[in-house]
């Protein structure tokens, strides 16, 4: 509830202060004494925009303020603002005088997102054109939500947190889709690229034998010419000495002197050993160049355990090297295969990841779609009580032939279920029932919302707040819609703006707003009325002088009757 309210430089109120009782407060004063200024106080509260020029004239700001009593949704919403021990809530608003605002929350700055979402907690406000609020299927929805109860407001937090999960579910689902397609082509290619290194098998250490296998066959010409060359230098070609010859002289030149000098004998005898040995490498020569071939022995790799041409020691090393460029080079082929494949079972997986998530999301869907179920139930047969609740209030409003229902359609699933409202109201007796917001007049809309409201709004907590809503009623009707109200007040608090003596009668606390207009500046001062000063104020809203002795008998008749 909202103990107090405290408001500064708005308008023509330069400063008030209200402290409000639990039940029926009522606001009154001339038109134009800034009854809608206060009332717009309380929508500032709410985080409403402020009005342009709203700030009193010479001012640098306007303050709002309203301290309320800590219930349990309100200190679960509000608890990081506010210390463990807090019994009350301060909720505060600044308006410059060049139009920009601050939200405070417990003396702490705020958002007003922030603060509208504790606020509505505690308030609900009801302006002189807020009842067509009772146009929007939203709000129809709402209200029938909260005449259902804490129950229901169980029911509407389980669904909204399944379809919460509904929605990530289908959004994983739609993101995993829109990868399907490039995911595709990536495994294609990836996919390719790891069959071309399987098809390649490179062992290790094969590489290095294939150039070196390829150096030697692109030499074997020259190989062979070496060693030609060399065994006719060594043992001699055709008709001419090679060097064994050579050697051999040599070594029968020496040895004629026989053992006549033992040295001269040592070098016959190494003479002699060195023209045999030139013979052995003169043959090993011609042996090493008669068995120089067009092909070698390779033992790694496909080609092992056969003779491996240069066109296929080549054919291999150009496959080799064509994917060794493609991977960073022949040794980090391994490496290479095992990061693809990884990428590999990742995008397979991924695809399964997908029909993962589409069973995820199916469960989830089948989750919101109980939970909208359960919603509809109990909204069916709320429906009917509400309808009947508020033919009730009707008829105390002077609409004692109206007919109201409550009717449901299904709708897309949402966070608030799957259901759509439509109040139906027939004003008359024999006129068929439509939808209030294309039948009702403006007068029947605004009795509507307050039956509805009262219905609805006795299951809620919080304070509900009403400007003017008795705007173009009076009468017996007047009366009615103050006993709906005060009624209402009994189980929550009310704070009702109103130019009607007959609903101002029945106010547990009056507040009057008194216009000075003797300065320069016109101020409005707000004063709570107890005893006497409540009688004249209303005969002041009975139109009648203070001095009215009828006026006045009238007035405390009124009393009285309350």
């Amino acid at each position: 509830m909202l103990d107090e309210l405290r408001v500064e430089n708005l308008l023509l109120i330069d400063r008030a202060e209200l402290r409000l009782a639990p039940g029926l407060n009522i606001v009154t004063g001339e038109t134009g004494a800034g009854k809608s200024v206060l009332a717009h106080a309380l929508d500032l509260l709410l985080g409403a925009r402020a009005r342009p020029g709203i700030v009193r004239p010479g001012a640098g700001e306007a303050y709002v303020e309203g301290v309320f009593g800590l219930t349990a949704a309100l200190r679960e919403s509000a608890a990081r603002y506010l210390p463990q021990d807090a019994e009350e809530l301060v909720l505060a608003r600044r308006v410059g005088a060049d139009g920009r605002t601050r939200a405070f929350i417990g003396g702490r700055a705020a958002t007003l997102a922030e603060l509208h979402d504790i606020a509505s907690l505690a308030l609900t406000f009801h302006g002189q054109h807020e009842h067509q609020r009772l146009a929007s299927a939203g709000e129809q929805l709402a209200l029938l939500d909260g005449y259902l109860g804490a129950e229901q407001a169980t029911r509407l937090g389980a669904c909204a947190a399944a379809y919460a999960t509904s929605s990530d579910a289908r959004r994983r689902v739609r993101e995993l889709e829109a990868l399907a397609a490039e995911r595709d082509r990536e495994l294609e290619l990836l996919e390719h690229e790891l069959a071309e290194i399987d098809e390649l098998a490179l062992e290790a250490g094969e590489h290095d034998q294939l150039l070196a296998a390829r150096e030697r066959l692109r030499s074997i010409g020259e190989l062979r010419v070496a060693a030609a060359g060399a065994g006719q230098a060594l043992d001699g070609a055709d008709e001419d000495a090679g060097a064994a010859d050579a050697l051999a002289g040599a070594a029968a030149a020496l040895a004629l002197p026989g053992g006549a000098d033992g040295e001269l004998a040592g070098l016959a005898a190494r003479a002699q050993a060195l023209a045999i040995e030139c013979r052995e490498l003169a043959s090993d020569v011609r042996a090493f160049g008669e068995s120089l071939e067009a092909a070698v022995r390779i033992d790694r790799g496909p080609l092992a355990g056969g003779e491996a041409t240069l066109d296929g020691v080549e054919e291999r090393l150009a496959a080799v090297e064509r994917l060794a460029r493609k991977h960073g080079g022949s040794d980090a082929l391994a490496a290479a295969r095992e990061g693809i494949a990884g990428r590999v079972g990742e995008l397979r997986g991924a695809a399964s990841a997908l029909a993962g998530a589409e069973e995820d999301a199916a469960r989830a869907d089948a989750a919101l779609a109980e939970r909208a179920a359960e919603l509809r139930a109990a909204r069916h047969k709320g429906a009917r009580r509400l309808g009947g609740d508020v033919r009730e209030r009707l008829a105390q409003l002077a609409m004692e032939q109206a007919s109201f229902a409550v009717e449901l359609s299904e709708a897309a699933p949402g966070p608030r279920g799957a259901d759509s409202v439509e109040f139906m109201l027939a004003a008359n007796p024999g006129v068929p029932a439509g939808p209030v917001r294309d039948i009702a007049s403006g007068g029947e809309l605004a009795r509507v919302m307050l039956a509805v409201t009262s219905a609805a709004g006795a299951s809620a907590g919080g304070t509900l707040v009403f400007d003017e809503v008795d705007a173009g009623i009076g009468g017996k009707t007047a009366r009615a819609v103050g006993e709906l109200l005060r009624d209402l007040a009994r189980q929550r608090q009310v704070i009702c703006v109103t130019h009607l003596a007959q609903i101002a009668s029945l106010g547990e606390r009056h507040f009057a707003l008194v216009k000075d207009t003797g300065e320069r500046t016109a101020v409005t001062t707000v004063s709570e009325l107890t005893g006497g000063d409540v009688v004249g104020e209303l005969v002041r809203m009975l139109g009648a002088d203070e001095g009215d002795a009828a006026a006045r008998r009238h007035a405390r008749d009124l009393l009285r009757a309350a």
